[in-house]
């Protein structure tokens, strides 16, 4: 096991990466460590985690802006904002308790290198959407920076929104300035129980081309509803189609009102508000129906339309559990142990319905054994090689953890 060094400097970290580099030692770059059971395993000769450089450096309430350490914890900067009565518009994902990690350890370096996104995806856009600016170093040890602390400050290439997704591969993210916005004031969720994958993925698309502002859409098939904490939704025993309405409070009463008559035809709508309806999208950002598991779990990103089409093609060929998000365009995909864990079907059924699939959560042979994310087209392929080439001409940050050559 490499030895794992905490930096607590840019300076420091700089200088680790220029004798990594000049001594061509891979490095394994990690935040808090909370996904590190998603890529392909390296053989790094160092581990450098940026968990030592914490702290939130800048905050305008009033500017809707912040600036933080990459290492300082997502739950930190999510404390900070909520005593201030404001949060992060996409609402990042905790898939730490899905991989076997405790909740709450992500970084918000990491949140940004992996760009993953919630629910509120749909309504407010991905994270890279919201990031202003970082300060990184390359894989030749030099620091840059890129953006800044307002929206429209970017001229030529976008390098902070380039950075966002890579996955560590490119350079390592030192310091972050992204949006932040107004905590809404109240919160509801509308429901409909029983509906089928194809007229749940109907009625999210439906809902969401309201001017009633659904901030989130996800449907939990029957399997997956009976492994909710939320008992209002669970011991319902039937699939769960989930709408989120949020605004001030004479505003949701109003959208939620519009919305059932919108959505009457397909059956009895609940309303669920207050504590009922934040523990449920708390608890689907914890991945809460995923936590325990071991089986092979993938992500998919498809149109919405198509989810229900992927998930019974890929029925075909094996046993699957799915629950939706994004009104249908992600996937939360657990299938049977296999050696492949079910890529090669996987991949076929993508290649006919369109899409992206992200292997989250495989035993180490396996990750090993299959391209853990999507196979590049040619083409984007040779650009991301030149990124890498420009980025880290060494190849030494987090080599094959996104693909075998990279």
């Amino acid at each position: 096991m490499p030895a794992t060094v905490r930096p607590a400097a840019e300076w420091e970290l700089s200088s680790l990466i220029v004798d990594a580099a000049e001594r061509g030692k891979p490095v394994e770059v990690i935040g808090a460590g909370s996904k590190r059971g998603i890529g392909r395993a390296m053989q790094a000769a160092l581990i450098i985690s940026t968990s030592g450089m914490r702290g939130i450096t800048l905050y305008e309430p009033t500017e809707l802006v912040m600036s933080a350490l990459a290492g300082t914890p997502a739950a930190d900067v999510e404390a900070e904002l909520a005593a201030r009565g404001q949060m992060l518009p996409f609402e990042p994902v905790d898939v730490g308790p899905a991989l076997g990690a405790p909740s709450g350890r992500g970084s918000i370096g990491a949140v940004f290198a992996t760009n993953l996104s919630g629910a509120r995806r749909v309504a407010a856009g991905a994270a890279r959407d919201h990031l202003l600016g970082v300060r990184a170093i390359n894989g030749r040890g030099e620091t840059f920076k890129s953006g800044g602390r307002v929206l429209k400050n970017v001229t030529g290439y976008d390098v902070a929104r380039g950075l966002a997704g890579s996955w560590g591969t490119l350079g390592i993210m030192t310091e972050v300035t992204f949006k932040v916005v107004p905590r809404p004031e109240r919160t509801a969720t509308l429901a409909l129980l029983g509906l089928t994958d194809e007229l749940a993925a109907e009625v999210m698309c439906e809902a969401l081309g309201t001017p009633f502002e659904v901030s989130g859409a996800v449907h939990l098939p029957r399997g997956m509803a009976g492994r909710l904490a939320t008992p209002a939704l669970r011991d319902a025993g039937q699939a769960v189609t989930a709408l989120r309405v949020e605004n001030l409070e004479s505003f949701v009463s109003y959208r939620c009102g519009k919305l059932r008559e919108r959505l009457a035809p397909y059956g009895e709508v609940q309303r669920f508000d207050g504590d009922v309806s934040l523990a449920f999208w708390g608890e689907l950002r914890q991945l809460s129906v995923l936590q325990g598991g071991t089986k092979p779990l993938w992500r998919i990103s498809t149109t919405p339309t198509a989810g229900p089409k992927v998930v019974s093609a890929v029925g075909r060929y094996m046993a699957v559990e799915a629950f939706y998000d994004w009104s249908g365009g992600l996937i939360w995909l657990e299938v049977p142990d296999s050696a492949d864990a079910g890529a090669t079907d996987i991949r076929r059924v993508i290649a006919q319905h369109g899409g992206h699939a992200t292997l989250v959560r495989a035993d180490i042979g396996v990750r090993a054994a299959v391209d853990v994310f999507q196979p590049l087209d040619p083409g984007v392929e040779r650009l991301t090689r030149g990124l890498k080439a420009a980025f880290d001409p060494a190849g030494i940050l987090n080599p094959g953890r996104m693909y075998a050559s990279l």
